[in-house]
């Protein structure tokens, strides 16, 4: 294909692509889903682009699954998933175990009764099953901020350690799979088990070491141009994940623990970098979301709809709850409304049709099917449980209405993550001006400062004689909460919390 068509071609997937995850805010559809129907509109079904090159699709599913990885290990505060450590790192080792093992079971039995013609072994069907085990909880969290929904309890980083951190054994289970089906009929199972084991520590220790040193070396080298730094870290990842990968180990859980190392660490020019690998992660989803629609046949689906909808129901009503159950049973004091929402936010994302590709790349016996099937039961997930994510919220109470956080939206400023402070942008109404218009008027309490102005698309640091006018949008920061809410509930403004750490 001549270059410029190609980037012609690329450019209007990606704008098509941006415009629907923009509508699938306002739809409460995860974005996901929007992003893979581009991708098969514009597919071999569709307007007839063919994208049949499994190696380049794998090569390509690995790079963007390991910088979304060690983005989400940087956006990780361990200060936030602290208190939900122990639930979120047996969900995503003994709960992507479970999963895999339960699932296999009854997609065993359900293809058996829906496809007698196809001879799909036990080992075969608990591939499968391994492949979907892991969860993407991205999306839900975008409809959940698009819909100013917060969580108790915990639930919010619960929920994003487990979809960040599960992956790696996923992709583990997978790849023993693989290696047992080609053993043939002699598996080495104490092998395979073992193997397993050697990648986690392998993985665990290098990320949590090459980090520690990557931090270091950020700290130490002097770069003469600034831009450059975010490159030094993306460096550092892509280095961590290959040299894991040589040594052994489990490079995608070497390259989230790296990033939950750098980004926990303070480090120069630290918040440029999380902002870019922000949009780097989102622009390998993108371009991983358009693949995978481009490299499914959507014809082929059709014969696999019966058994690909009963795996999916089997998956969300029988086998998600039960393994959320199990694992979380020491933990007495969790709710069980709490427990059934985690297991209800089971999301399938992307993740799963990557590994599908696997057994593609690998040869494996049953492997288009593998992948129709995967993709299918992706699909179901999104429209059942990504659509009704807030519904089911509410459904189970496990909303805080008390919480009002939000982004920035009139005022275009970043504070430094160390900051322990709130800070919060209030618009000024005809009630609070009240006692007079004049900033010092407004009885704000101690320790609480008006740092910026903005009216209109002006701009100014305001003092005590600054006058205000309705509609005037001040940002706040104060480091007691408490009071500073106290008075805008008094004066009658609306305001958005920001940031509280």
């Amino acid at each position: 294909m001549q270059t410029e068509l190609f980037l012609l071609i690329v450019s209007l997937l990606f704008f098509l692509s941006i415009l629907s995850g923009r509508a699938s805010s306002r739809l409460g559809i995860p974005a996901l889903l929007f992003f893979l129907a581009v991708g098969m509109l514009f597919g071999s079904d569709g307007f007839g682009i063919r994208f049949e090159n499994i190696q380049l699709a794998q090569s390509i599913g690995t790079i963007a699954l390991c910088m979304i990885l060690f983005s989400g290990g940087l956006d990780t505060q361990l200060s936030e998933v602290k208190p939900v450590m122990y639930q979120g790192v047996l969900l995503a080792t003994v709960g992507v175990f479970l999963t895999a093992i339960l699932s296999g079971l009854l997609t065993w039995w359900i293809l058996k009764l829906t496809l007698p013609a196809v001879t799909v072994s036990l080992i075969t069907a608990f591939l499968l099953a391994s492949i979907m085990s892991s969860t993407d909880s991205a999306s839900v969290f975008s409809i959940l901020r698009s819909r100013g929904l917060s969580l108790r309890n915990n639930l919010r980083p619960l929920l994003e350690l487990e979809s960040g951190s599960n992956d790696p054994m996923a992709y583990i289970l997978v790849i023993t799979l693989i290696d047992i089906i080609k053993m043939g009929s002699s598996p080495n199972y104490w092998n395979a088990g073992l193997m397993l084991l050697l990648q986690l520590l392998i993985g665990m220790l290098l990320g949590y070491f090459l980090g520690k040193i990557s931090v270091f070396l950020i700290n130490k080298v002097r770069i003469y141009n600034d831009s450059l730094y975010p490159i030094l870290v993306f460096t550092f990842a892509i280095f961590i994940f290959s040299v894991t990968y040589f040594l052994k180990g489990n490079g995608f859980l070497a390259v989230y623990v790296a990033g939950l190392v750098i980004g926990n660490s303070k480090f120069v020019h630290k918040r440029t970098t999380m902002t870019f690998f922000d949009g780097l992660a989102w622009l390998f989803q993108l371009t991983m979301f358009l693949m995978l629609g481009l490299l499914v046949n959507p014809h082929e689906l059709i014969p696999i709809i019966v058994p690909g909808l009963l795996i999916s129901l089997s998956t969300i009503l029988i086998s998600r709850p039960i393994t959320v159950f199990l694992t979380l049973l020491p933990f007495r004091k969790m709710l069980v409304r709490d427990k059934a929402y985690v297991s209800w936010v089971g999301l399938r994302g992307a993740v799963p049709i990557i590994f599908a590709i696997i057994p593609l790349a690998e040869n494996v016996p049953h492997a288009r099917l593998i992948f129709n099937i995967v993709f299918f039961c992706t699909l179901v997930s999104l429209l059942v449980q990504g659509t009704s994510i807030a519904v089911m919220a509410k459904w189970f109470g496990v909303i805080d209405y008390d919480s009002k956080e939000s982004k920035m939206k009139k005022i275009d400023i970043d504070f430094a993550s160390e900051l322990k402070t709130v800070a919060s942008e209030v618009t000024i109404t005809q009630s609070a001006l009240q006692n007079g218009p004049y900033l010092m008027n407004l009885s704000l309490p101690d320790q609480t400062l008006a740092v910026l102005l903005r009216r209109g698309d002006n701009y100014c640091v305001p003092t005590g004689k600054t006058e205000l006018q309705e509609g005037d949008v001040l940002l706040m920061i104060t480091d007691d909460k408490e009071a500073l809410l106290k008075t805008y509930e008094n004066l009658g403004v609306e305001y958005k919390k920001l940031k509280f750490d």
